[in-house]
């Protein structure tokens, strides 16, 4: 049951998201379409009760409760990047706004975008973590919590693998490339002929 919601909730996101912005920028009501944005995060608590539920009538603790905590996680540390990020290019190709910006790519700036990402990935993995550790104190000391404990590992071993790739942009930065050289090589002003001046017997007409 827990997987089949987890996949409704998947799915109502995406639905949400797409009628939260097609109200806003093609029906031209900004105001509905930002309360069918907000309801997204009804999804996850809808989630989080059933889930509890399930707990509570005696399931026994297994993958299912752990991917529902990481999928939740998810969503809170990684939600509003998306949202925000779909939203701008909505509103450039629907209501002629202008194209959002590029992430960069070079640098301290591809570095701190890195981290800031990284950041969310943080945030989600502690939120699983809470919503693991809850569920363990739950369940208590009878019940199999092995489950859980590899998913608490899992997240945060997601977490040091993202945090180390964000962490080589700041190590060893990307560079951005150097211009291409002219077709041309440069001379100096010497060398180049002065096609103004007229050499003997250049345009001359014959007698």
């Amino acid at each position: 049951m827990i997987v089949w919601l987890i996949m409704i909730c998947e799915v109502g996101f995406w639905v949400l998201l797409a009628a939260g912005l097609a109200t806003r920028y093609l029906l031209k009501m900004p105001r509905l379409g930002m309360v069918l944005l907000l309801c997204e995060p009804l999804l996850e608590v809808v989630l989080l009760v059933v889930t509890a539920i399930d707990l509570k009538n005696g399931a026994a603790p297994d993958w299912k409760h752990g991917l529902a905590a990481l999928y939740i996680g998810y969503t809170v540390g990684h939600g509003h990047r998306t949202v925000k990020w779909l939203d701008g290019h909505a509103a450039h190709r629907l209501a002629g706004g202008p194209p959002p910006p590029k992430a960069p790519q070079y640098g301290k700036a591809r570095a701190r975008h890195e981290g800031a990402i990284w950041l969310g990935t943080l945030i989600g993995g502690a939120v699983a973590t809470v919503l693991l550790l809850c569920a363990m104190w739950y369940v208590g000391d009878d019940g199999d919590t092995s489950s859980l404990k590899a998913w608490m590992f899992g997240a945060w071993r997601a977490v040091g693998i993202h945090g180390l790739i964000a962490l080589s942009y700041t190590l060893w930065p990307r560079k951005a490339p150097e211009p291409e050289p002219s077709a041309l090589p440069a001379r100096d002003p010497q060398d180049v002929p002065d096609l103004t001046v007229r050499r003997p017997g250049q345009n001359e007409e014959k007698v």
